[in-house]
């Protein structure tokens, strides 16, 4: 075998590598003497068909099988001796009017990583934003539980309806006059100011009697759901059968037992262990990034282009199908398209703190146990049925690519928490509104200053966020692989870290009813 450099610029290489003919045909031979014994043939007994029939039956099949692991043993043997990190699986092409006989001369292109120095982990200095958890709060969280536990009792006859009280009544929806889908019920309960229906819906039931019957006007949002409604004026024939109050509500033990706990000290204690556990996930978002962003204006090596051309592919993926579910997709189109360069910078950032924080890990033994991936293969085998979790643990077993995705948003937590350890620590308190505005105000540091106007910021905040960076499949890059050159292996851009999940915004509210008069 014979390999020759014929390009080195940058981080890109080429090589032209040649294979003996003389080898292939050895490997073809090998496989001709391992499989003659079991070839079945009329005329001859088992095990006794000559070499010759075998090669004439399966010597196609059994050449191209020993080209390509020839093709792979060359591709190993590249990466050994040139002592190679290739950052995707090397672009392998076989010569033009290669035939059996000939020997096999290859063309081989890839892109390595960077050599990247292991950063001193000596000065990080962090701010911990805390954010204690008042009394007040669990207050206000019992209350939101006692709001979705409430009863209703009947209300003294002749009783007008005001907020907070609750009518069970019968309604016909009408356009123009004619009953539409959708717009029918019986029976309905309506907790007057609750805001579950179409806008001036309950309001215009404030003062109503039992038995009353009236009809009201509305005009259907231009964001309804339904497109025969949108911005429609309707009318609602509305008959009142019931007026009720609301019970009275007390935080107490037997509250509590209502919802299976033992008291109202247990509820209380579980109520705020919550709070501080959501507040305690924003505060590590905050430190997170701004650990981030040391990390990132202390280093600014070179990447592989077509892992940052990958990583923007994934980055551009995602805003092209958030944007379709903008309300005007076109618009929403036109301002990512506006900003493509930035993002393309965004995923430059990802990819280089992705390589970064994995040779930090690995000069320091970070890992994720034995016992940690069995962890994580259970938790993503409760998606499938219970019938195909079992194949689906094998599949990811046996696929180091598949593996090293579902390994990464461990991995880099298990980095960041490392240089967490390390950094000298200060605890700030502020309020909720004051750290959420911190990651907000980050999430636009962290994206091109062009980026930062409040109109186009939310759709930075999806991509802008850095720590998305999966390290442990950065690190999978230096090895070497062992399957066939066309199949790539895992990358930086190929398994989103956690922190995506907690980019997401929620999605927006559309003001609709809750019941059969909004589904109209």
């Amino acid at each position: 075998m014979q390999i020759v450099e014929t390009s080195n610029e940058g981080l890109k290489r080429a090589y032209t590598v040649t294979i003996a003919a003389a080898d292939i045909a050895s490997r073809v031979e090998g496989e001709i003497s391992k499989i003659a014994p079991q070839v079945r043939m009329p005329g001859f007994r088992p095990g006794k068909v000559p070499a010759n029939l075998v090669r004439k039956m399966h010597g196609p099949a059994l050449h191209q099988e020993a080209l390509q692991t020839s093709i792979r043993d060359a591709m190993d043997k590249l990466v050994a001796d040139h002592k190679l990190r290739p950052a995707m699986n090397p672009d392998v092409a076989l010569a033009d009017g290669y035939e059996e006989g000939k020997d096999a001369e290859l063309t081989v292109s890839l892109e390595v990583l960077p050599e990247i120095t292991v950063p001193s982990l000596d000065g990080i200095k962090l701010e911990k934003l805390v954010v204690p958890v008042e009394e007040s709060q669990v207050d206000e969280q019992i209350e939101r539980i006692a709001s979705g536990q409430k009863s209703f009792t009947d209300a003294p006859e002749g009783t007008a309806a005001k907020d907070g009280d609750q009518l069970i009544i019968d309604f016909l929806g009408k356009l123009d006059g004619v009953a539409f889908d959708g717009g029918t019920a019986e029976d309905q309960p309506l907790e007057i100011g609750a805001g579950r229906f179409i806008p001036g819906f309950e309001e215009q039931l404030v003062g109503a009697k039992a038995g009353d019957e009236k009809v009201i006007t509305v005009t259907f949002p231009e964001d309804y759901p339904a497109e025969n409604l949108k911005g429609k004026e309707a009318t609602f024939d509305i008959k009142v059968k019931a007026v009720k109050h609301p019970g009275e509500f007390e935080a107490n033990d037997d509250f509590a037992k209502m919802l299976g706990l033992e008291s109202l000290e247990q509820l209380r204690g579980l109520l705020k262990g919550q709070l501080e556990q959501e507040t305690a996930g924003l505060t590590r978002t905050a430190m997170k990034r701004a650990l981030l962003d040391q990390l990132a204006a202390g280093h600014d090596f070179a990447v592989p282009p077509s892992m940052v051309e990958a990583e923007f592919a994934q980055i551009w993926q995602q805003l092209e199908q958030e944007a379709s579910n903008e309300e005007n997709p076109e618009e929403a189109l036109k301002e990512i398209e506006a900003e493509k360069d930035d993002y393309r910078k965004i995923a430059e950032r990802r990819v280089r703190l992705g390589l970064l924080l994995s040779e930090i890990g690995q000069a320091n033994g970070v890992q994720v146990t034995q016992q940690e991936m069995e962890m994580l293969i259970r938790q993503a085998a409760q998606q499938y049925r219970e019938q195909d979790r079992q194949r689906f643990a094998e599949y990811v077993r046996s696929e180091p690519m598949v593996a090293a995705q579902l390994r990464a948003p461990l991995y880099e937590e298990k980095v960041v928490d490392f240089l967490f350890d390390k950094a000298e620590v200060s605890e700030r308190e502020v309020t909720r509104d004051e750290l959420q505005a911190a990651i907000e105000a980050d999430e636009n540091g962290a994206a091109p200053a062009k980026a930062e106007s409040k109109k186009k910021a939310p759709a930075k905040k999806k991509a802008a966020a850095a720590d998305e960076a999966p390290a442990e499949a950065a690190a999978e890059e230096a090895k070497p692989a062992k399957k066939a050159p066309a199949k790539k292996k895992a990358t930086a851009e190929d398994a989103p870290a956690e922190a995506a999940a907690e980019e997401k915004p929620a999605p927006k509210k559309k003001a609709a009813p809750k019941k059969k008069a909004e589904e109209a």
